[in-house]
């Protein structure tokens, strides 16, 4: 899509996605806002879930864009450059460029996290998994 306008979306008629690789991660998500798929630019807008005991990524991972969390519901765990932080609903992150991170689910509910991009699509995400055991 090439131009942009206005819109609403709604989370059920996105398709549910992962990563394909369970050496990665067992999180899903749905992509809301993203250039490929819906006439927007600049951002990148999903909801990651998390079930009991699941990580986002097994390992720490980063990217050259800048991404903001926003706790809709559970609880977890996120780790930013190797500190641990409590989150729940309504806790908002921001992971400057460049910072390892990944979240896991603590609690007994599903973690949900709204995650924002500063990128025109999810494509443009370039993840480097950090070292660790595979």
């Amino acid at each position: 899509m090439s131009r942009t306008e206005p819109f609403v979306i709604h989370e059920k008629n996105c398709e549910l996605e992962d990563w394909g690789d369970s050496k990665i991660g067992r999180s899903r998500w749905r992509t809301l806002i993203s250039k490929d798929r819906t006439p927007s630019a600049d951002l990148t807008v999903g909801v990651a879930e998390l079930e009991p005991n699941e990580s986002l990524t097994f390992r720490p991972h980063k990217h050259t864009q800048v991404e903001v969390y926003y706790v809709l519901a559970g609880e977890g765990i996120v780790t930013l450059a190797g500190t641990e932080h409590a989150v729940c609903s309504g806790n908002a992150i921001y992971i400057p460029a460049g910072v390892e991170h990944t979240a896991r689910n603590v609690g007994a509910q599903t973690l949900r996290l709204l995650y924002i991009f500063k990128a025109n699509s999810f494509s443009e995400i370039s993840y480097e998994f950090c070292s660790g055991p595979d």
